[in-house]
């Protein structure tokens, strides 16, 4: 039997919670009323995921840049940072930022439509440079070389870096049809 990683407990423990029960509520004169959205767990697994991901990054803030970095201890540059906080999902990232930008899903790049953990990538033209990941409230936490450390940096103010803003990449995303499908054949396996 394989062994899964202990990061995606979590995730298919709330799955098989989700597939194997439903959520009962009462409307305001006391019935009973069932849910229709069985999956609704599902979510907020994937929530949890993307709040696992932010702590991790925000664990970081001020460890030193070292370009080339990869852990913590030593020092990190900005795709070591991602590569880092994305470790927990048992995501074999590449190591620069350039091919880092190739995975995931995109997203549209408004700051309306990001989703803590989602990865900002920056350039110019068509090279991709810097990568950072969005933390909620218009904030993203990136490794800085002019800082020459981890920071937590606005992303709706005006600086240079934000006018090479390119991206947005997306690694977990409850609508995301593998998942979704892996734990669905798994739960189905363990019945």
């Amino acid at each position: 039997m394989t062994r899964l990683p202990r990061t995606l407990l979590p995730v298919i423990a709330a799955a098989l919670v989700a597939a194997t029960s439903s959520v009962h509520a009462q409307d305001s004169r006391g019935v009973s009323l069932e849910s229709k959205k069985p999956f609704a767990a599902f979510s907020s697994s994937a929530e949890r995921l993307r709040d696992s991901i932010v702590l991790k990054a925000k664990g970081s803030v001020g460890t030193r840049y070292k370009l080339g970095g990869t852990k913590p201890g030593s020092g990190l540059d900005c795709s070591g940072l991602v590569r880092y906080a994305m470790s927990m999902l048992d995501l074999a990232l590449p190591r620069t930022a350039q091919k880092q930008a190739q995975f995931g899903k995109a997203v549209p790049k408004d700051v309306a439509a990001l989703k803590p953990g989602d990865v900002l990538t920056f350039g110019r033209g068509k090279r991709i440079s810097h990568v950072g990941i969005y933390v909620g409230d218009g904030k993203m936490i990136h490794a800085s070389t002019s800082q020459r450390r981890v920071v937590e940096t606005t992303i709706t103010k005006r600086s240079p870096l934000i006018r090479q803003w390119k991206g947005v990449r997306r690694f977990v995303d409850a609508n995301t049809a593998q998942l979704r499908d892996s734990i669905l054949a798994m739960a189905d396996s363990l019945r």
